[in-house]
């Protein structure tokens, strides 16, 4: 089967099981929507703070994916299952962080100025999640180990099997029924937390007894901790976990700011951040299946397939990009009437989603360059360029241009301030990345 093949299979099962996932904002989304319109302002904030920190601490889980490619590709399975026991205490840690940002939001929402009428049902939603957070936590070191194994399948049939069940308890905790009070978002936020503690239950059985992990031995007796080991992860996990923070606070703080400008804003800032976070599920599945690949080609010493698998990957992803950002453009005004019934939210959406789609174009770019960087251990310039730019040129930016203008610009006082920064950065941001991508293969023989 030739590469192409091989990592379109990949990238297609992932991004199957990622949509199934994203689907759960959507459900809550909607949910919220149709509940109040102040819900749905919550949520935009909620969820700002909670995939701040639940993607910055899987981002340092992920960041193992090239690591334990690599040792399938040379063979070295019991090394594999040894390393994921010891990943376990960076878990761990990730753990014991993310709920203690999660339960003291406070001091950014304040800092952000967030509406004092929403910081309560966001305080209650954000310390639902934080229960929530272990078992989704190491349901991405399950996902990360079976991407690494280039079998994703089982983590994408959980997935979809998780959705038929989100999306009935969210839309019953939420509206009440059947001797159930409404819980409005927190309800959702309930949903969320039975769901991951399902997931994980399944993911445990599967580990368990399934064929496909036992030359690993996943389940010999967990050694002490191997801090050479643990502190060749935190190399690795940790700058890519601060990359992966920097891209995406400079995506879900612009819902803090926003915020300000009031609940129609807010609003219409979920919606084009929800349809964002749904288009990235493509470009990021083929970046999962593209450097998995090459990093299973560099571990089994074959330099030139690694650049065939970086090559393929690479064109997939702007293919794809270019298409759905052309489609997003054409059907701007049904995709808004979709998301919300105010008129008002929908006039806002409208022409928010045309930055959106110049939005997705860079972000697919840079986001396969920054997985396949991660192959050849290349993590610190990809930070340095993000804080620069996403957080500086970006948001920022943005943040000056809303509320107090450019030479030549005049307060916007509208999300399309931050969105139109922010594609700007990314821009920037595709382009030097790529550079370095070039760079770095080509030095790979």
């Amino acid at each position: 089967m030739s590469e192409l093949k091989v990592i379109s299979r990949h990238a297609a099962t992932v991004l199957v099981g990622q949509l199934a996932v994203m689907a759960y904002g959507v459900t809550d989304t909607i949910v919220a929507g149709r509940y109040a319109e102040a819900s749905l302002a919550a949520l935009s904030v909620g969820s700002a703070v909670y995939i701040s920190v639940f993607v910055t601490l899987m981002g340092m889980l992920q960041a193992l994916m090239p690591v334990w490619a690599r040792l399938r590709g040379g063979k070295q399975h019991l090394q594999l299952g040894r390393s994921f026991r010891q990943a376990l205490y960076l878990c761990a840690a990730t753990m014991v962080i993310g709920i203690g940002l999660l339960l003291s939001p406070g001091p950014v929402l304040r800092l952000t100025e967030v509406p004092v009428a929403l910081q309560g049902e966001v305080e209650h939603y954000l310390a639902v999640l934080a229960i929530a957070l272990p078992p989704s936590l190491l349901f991405r070191m399950f996902s990360t180990l079976n991407q690494s194994l280039g079998r994703p399948q089982l983590v994408t049939w959980l997935q979809i099997a998780s959705l038929f069940v989100k999306v009935p308890l969210s839309i019953w905790f939420a509206f009440g029924g059947l001797g159930l009070e409404p819980q409005g978002l927190v309800g959702c936020a309930w949903a969320t937390l039975l769901v991951n503690y399902a997931m994980l239950g399944v993911a445990l059985w599967l580990l368990r007894t399934q064929d496909l992990y036992q030359p690993y031995a996943i389940w010999h007796a967990l050694e002490r901790p191997d801090w050479k080991a643990i502190a060749a992860f935190a190399r690795l996990g940790i700058p890519g976990g601060l990359a992966i923070m920097v891209e995406v606070t400079s995506f879900t703080l612009m819902a803090l700011f926003i915020a300000r400008m009031g609940t129609v804003a807010a609003a219409s800032h979920q919606i084009a951040a929800n349809i964002t976070t749904v288009l990235y599920m493509v470009p990021l599945s083929i970046s999962i299946a593209a450097s998995s690949r090459a990093s299973y080609w560099l571990g089994s010493g074959d330099a030139r397939k690694a650049r065939a698998a970086i090559r393929n990957g690479f064109q997939m992803t702007v293919s794809a990009a270019l298409l759905m950002s052309a489609a997003l453009v054409l059907l701007q005004t049904s995709i808004a009437n979709i998301y919300a019934r105010s008129p008002d939210v929908v006039a806002m959406t409208v022409p928010l989603l045309g930055w959106v789609a110049l939005y997705h174009l860079a972000d697919a770019v840079q986001v396969i360059c920054v997985f396949l960087l991660r192959c050849f251990g290349v993590t610190i310039a990809p930070l340095l360029v993000y804080c620069f730019l996403l957080w500086g040129v970006g948001l920022a930016g943005g943040y000056v241009l809303a509320y107090h203008g450019l030479p030549g610009w005049s307060a916007m006082s509208t999300p399309n301030a931050f969105w139109a920064t922010s594609a700007a950065a990314l821009g920037l941001t595709a382009l030097i990345f790529t550079l370095i991508l070039s760079r770095a293969s080509r030095q790979t023989r």
